[in-house]
C-alpha cells in the first residue's frame, strides 16, 4: 500500500491505544450533586481503553487508516 499524499511504499503501521480513567474533578461534581451514588457512578468508568491502528507515511509524514 502507498501513501495518497506522495506514493510512497514506506509505509509503517502503527497501534495507538487510549485510556480514559477517573476524572477527579466529575467525580467531586458527582459527589456534590448526587452524594455517594454520584461518587461511585464515577468510579464505573474507570480503565476503559480504547484502540487505534493507522498508517504513517516515513517520507512526508501523513497518517491515514
Amino acid at each position: 500500500m502507498g501513501c495518497p499524499r506522495c506514493g510512497s511504499h514506506q509505509v509503517q503501521v502503527v497501534s495507538e491505544s487510549e485510556t480514559k480513567g477517573f476524572g477527579a474533578g466529575k467525580g467531586c461534581l458527582g459527589y456534590l450533586i448526587f452524594g455517594p451514588i454520584g461518587f461511585l457512578c464515577g468510579l464505573c468508568g474507570m480503565g476503559k481503553s480504547k484502540s487505534t491502528v493507522f498508517r504513517i507515511c516515513a517520507s512526508c509524514g501523513f497518517r491515514f487508516k
